[in-house]
């Protein structure tokens, strides 16, 4: 049974990372790009997707003190898949930077 917790605690540890790793990218990219570009997106600017994209960041920080990825982390992972997977081809597809 102790190899079972074992396996638990490492995956955790992996999803964490992976989901940091997420978060430090959509941050990146969304504070690269022009403030102009996010109008053709959607609803929310630059300075409120950079807010999201910094408190999924400080969520998934707090997982890794907590020890489990909680609903909070997951709400964090969601958001920031959210803006690689809609807002981030929109705006690359408007002429910003192609990163």
């Amino acid at each position: 049974m102790n190899w079972a917790l074992s396996i638990e605690y490492y995956s955790m540890i992996v999803l964490l990372a992976c989901t940091g790793l997420l978060s430090v990218v959509a941050l990146a990219h969304c504070a690269l790009q022009r403030p102009d570009s996010f109008t053709m997106a959607g609803p929310l600017s630059k300075g409120v997707w950079l807010a999201i994209l910094a408190g999924t960041l400080l969520l998934t920080a707090l997982g890794f003190g907590g020890g489990g990825l909680g609903i909070f982390g997951i709400i964090g992972l969601i958001a920031a898949l959210v803006y690689l997977l809609d807002i981030r081809p929109t705006i690359r597809d408007g002429g910003s930077n192609p990163w």
